[in-house]
């Protein structure tokens, strides 16, 4: 088949996150069973326009908000030329069907719902057109289209606060982590938090709680691995015994992660949280608020602990404690047989079959 990936950003963008590693796995290993696969992307300062990497030709193009219409037109101009086009929604969709052909398959990919999101980011007015595309706009281009979901919670978002009526399959994340490091953990308590660093990743609710936590632990450390423009804000308020690395290379990510006696993920919401199950292949728990993607993630009293959302950095403070207090071996052996559930390989050979019309199987197997 020749079919177009369209996803926001490439994995190689400097704002790149889960869901660029998501698209990216895809795309490859679609190219890697005899497709032709194009990227279709944004392009960050220093990019090519055009280069193949692994067999996936990228095609990239304007920013973070022209690359919606620019995109657009690149299709149009190739309008007979794809089989399928895998629409990746990151906040709002492509809206593709608007200038595709019946005969292609389209399928929105969406990771997690970004309503109460964008009042973080955004101008009120922009806050309010951007929910407007992502429910009622997206709602109607899609309708008669099948759709793909990353976990359980994005289904339930989807149906309840965007009014989703069209098929949902869910087609879960793999992991992609080192087997053959083997990394010492640490001898005194120490975090780590994982993850780009913008406002809904609430990073500031962790650097609030550390305070509190060294009262109990003086040795507690924490390491911030991850970019982004919360980034600058974020260094200049760093309590004693935190220390922030910025982007750090796979191996070295690795190492730390796998120091670390628990992971700590404060955001609002994800889609699953890839960050989690990353850690947990490592054999390290994950401490989060109970909220969409992350309640999936994260196995409650089996491979990590959810705290109730709502109260804040105390509440995280009392959740890492309690986490901290029960910790045993028995966590770092159940992170790793869950881990060891989800592979990029069966999740791309399901949307493949999805993108095929052909029955899939289930796409959720609870442990």
């Amino acid at each position: 088949m020749n079919v177009a990936v369209v996803n926001w950003r490439d994995p190689w963008h400097p704002a790149a996150g889960g869901a660029e590693t998501y698209a990216w796995e895809m795309a490859r290993r679609f190219a890697r069973a005899g497709d032709q696969v194009c990227f279709v992307t944004a392009r960050a300062p220093g990019q090519r326009r055009k280069e193949t990497i692994e067999g996936v030709r990228l095609a990239r193009m304007g920013g973070p908000f022209t690359v919606y219409p620019l995109v657009l037109v690149w299709l149009v101009l190739r309008r007979g030329l794809f089989d399928a086009v895998l629409d990746c929604q990151n906040g709002i969709p492509f809206f593709t069907p608007l200038v595709l052909s019946r005969r292609t398959k389209i399928m929105c990919v969406v990771h997690h719902v970004h309503d109460r999101q964008f009042d973080v980011h955004l101008p009120r007015w922009l806050a309010v057109f951007g929910r407007f595309l992502e429910g009622p706009v997206s709602r109607w281009t899609y309708q008669g289209h099948e759709s793909v979901a990353v976990s359980p919670s994005t289904v339930s978002a989807m149906r309840e606060r965007l009014g989703w009526t069209g098929p949902i399959h869910i087609v879960p994340n793999g992991v992609n982590v080192s087997t053959s490091g083997d990394f010492p953990r640490s001898r005194t308590p120490r975090l780590v938090c994982v993850g780009r660093l913008v406002a809904h990743k609430r990073v500031d609710l962790l650097l609030d709680a550390v305070s509190q936590l060294r009262k109990q632990w003086p040795e507690l450390t924490v390491d911030v691995i991850g970019r982004g423009p919360e980034e600058a804000r974020l260094r200049a308020r760093l309590p004693e015994g935190v220390t922030m690395h910025g982007y750090l290379p796979e191996a070295e990510k690795e190492r730390l992660i796998a120091a670390a006696w628990l992971q700590v993920n404060a955001s609002q919401g994800e889609g699953w949280g890839l960050c989690v199950l990353e850690a947990a292949a490592l054999g390290v728990p994950t401490v989060a608020f109970d909220v969409d993607g992350l309640r999936d993630a994260v196995r409650h009293g089996e491979t990590g602990w959810l705290v109730p959302e709502g109260l804040g950095s105390t509440g995280l403070a009392k959740g890492i404690a309690v986490a901290l207090d029960e910790l045993n071996d028995t966590y770092s052996a159940k992170c790793r047989e869950w881990a060891g559930k989800f592979c990029w390989d069966r999740s791309a050979e399901r949307l493949a079959a999805l993108v095929r019309g052909r029955a899939a199987g289930p796409g959720w197997e609870e442990p």
